[in-house]
């Protein structure tokens, strides 16, 4: 049933990413790809256009949806508060509506242990996740108090169990945990749905990972007790398409986390 026809999703850090074995390796492409089969018209976000743009070719041939592709980069060098703006306003002029916000992006320099890690590390983790998430949020408020909307946001498993390798990772996406809470409680009297994601799926980034720092990758990557990590559209996006279905409305005020993709706990 395509119950988001119509609606607009928001999705940062959406570019097209593939694993070695040609299958999907982008949680924000998974999650792109789960609201395209449900209808909804898409803004994807991300650094590297080319990625964008394959995005956008083939969820428009393959859906028959309608999806902006914008180059945002929310980093210490950037007039953050311009780039974001700059998204909605292009959203608003496209589409008149904002409806769900996820805030997917994220960058970091995983597998540098604390005592090594410089500022421009801990910087690279912070602005790309945690003030992009709270200048999305930010900006997009007005809209997603006019359609009661939803926002999902990504915490991390780095964040909730402390993982060696992680500091500055862990450290932006404890934050936006606590951004999402907050906001949860504030905005609940809008009608806006906030809830935070904690997954662990199989994607190219976490591929990558396991190649350049096989020694932390095997001390932090548990396999899930299900046997298998998340996969970003069928489970990851799934979840996301489920969150702003009507049926979730009862939960506004309310955050929820998703561990691992196998679960929600309050």
């Amino acid at each position: 049933m395509e119950y988001l026809k119509g609606k607009t999703a928001i999705i940062t850090g959406a570019g097209r990413s593939v694993l070695e074995s040609g299958k999907c390796g982008s949680i924000g492409y998974g999650i792109a790809t789960a609201y395209a089969k449900k209808g909804a018209n898409l803004v994807i976000t991300g650094r590297n256009v080319t990625k964008l743009e394959d995005a956008k070719e083939e969820l428009e041939r393959l859906y028959g949806i309608k999806v902006l592709a914008i180059q945002a980069d929310v980093s210490a060098d950037s007039d953050n508060e311009a780039v974001v703006a700059n998204v909605v306003e292009k959203t608003i002029a496209e589409f008149g509506r904002i409806d769900v916000l996820i805030n997917n992006a994220q960058a970091s320099a995983s597998g540098v242990l604390f005592a090594d890690h410089t500022t421009e590390q801990f910087n690279l983790a912070m602005f790309s996740g945690l003030y992009a998430t709270f200048y999305y949020m930010r900006a997009c408020y007005p809209y997603l108090k006019e359609t009661k909307g939803t926002v999902i946001n990504f915490a991390s498993g780095a964040g909730l169990f402390g993982n060696s390798g992680q500091c500055s990772y862990a450290a932006a996406k404890e934050g936006i945990r606590g951004l999402s809470r907050v906001a949860a409680t504030e905005w609940a009297k809008d009608g806006i749905n906030v809830n935070v994601i904690c997954p662990l799926a199989w994607t190219a980034q976490l591929e990558n990972f396991e190649k350049a720092y096989p020694d932390a990758f095997k001390a932090n990557v548990k396999m899930p007790p299900a046997g298998h990590y998340g996969d970003p559209e069928t489970e990851i996006g799934s979840v996301c398409v489920h969150l702003a279905s009507p049926d979730m409305k009862y939960l506004t005020g309310e955050t929820l986390t998703l561990e691992g993709g196998m679960g929600l706990r309050p």
